[in-house]
């Protein structure tokens, strides 16, 4: 069996969505202020950062103004606001409109825009690489590794060029092991990394299931 080459890193980063790589442009800027160097990689499984990610949201900028508060002249791609709010009970041929003001406060986009999170990811990305993170597309993280205490170690992408019966086809490829001090899992709401994650370290335990 081909021996897999390894990289470290500080952080490792699962996941090229929104959190991803918030995680990654918040944790370059507090290395920023401490004045220490923080090595940052982020594998991202689509294609392009944005490839598997949901394709429109209405999304709150109080985040954004957190993270980056000076994202409205750094060409983000949240320019479209959203002027009007409509609740419709729908029946089979006729919609009802709900008073705005029956709503619960959540469901108040004042303030909001709309956005595609592909556009969204690909300009975070942007920023993300600006700031020294390394971003890896195209390569899922198949597994996780652990050290012999039973801390994660970091993770594995998957081989390449292997046969559907497991044998190794000529343009065979280990694949890549990213070591990190620490590994953050952001897949997603169905990552089956995570789901193995919270299942070893029980963390789910005495808590309500996730709705």
């Amino acid at each position: 069996m081909s021996q897999r080459e390894s990289m470290a890193y500080d952080v490792v980063i699962v996941g090229a969505g929104p959190a991803g790589l918030a995680a990654s442009i918040r944790l370059k800027q507090l290395a920023e202020e401490k004045g220490r160097e923080l090595s940052v990689c982020i594998l991202e499984k689509g294609s392009e950062v944005g490839a598997h990610i949901l394709s429109g949201a209405v999304v709150d900028p109080r985040a954004m103004d957190e993270l980056l508060p000076n994202w409205r002249d750094m060409g983000s791609p949240l320019t479209v606001p959203v002027t009007e709010n409509h609740h419709w009970v729908l029946t089979r041929t006729k919609k009802y409109e709900m008073p705005h003001l029956l709503m619960p406060p959540f469901m108040n986009n004042k303030g909001t825009f709309t956005v595609s999170l592909g556009n969204l990811c690909r300009w975070l990305s942007g920023v993300a690489e600006g700031l020294g993170v390394e971003i890896f597309p195209g390569f899922a993280a198949a597994e996780v590794l652990f050290n012999d205490d039973g801390s994660v170690k970091g993770v594995a992408t998957g081989d390449m060029g292997v046969a559907r019966d497991g044998t190794h086809k000529p343009d065979y490829q280990p694949g890549m092991e990213l070591h990190g001090r620490y590994t953050f899992f952001a897949e997603g709401a169905r990552g089956h990394l995570t789901k193995e994650v919270k299942r070893i370290f029980e963390l789910e335990k005495d808590s309500e299931p996730q709705v």
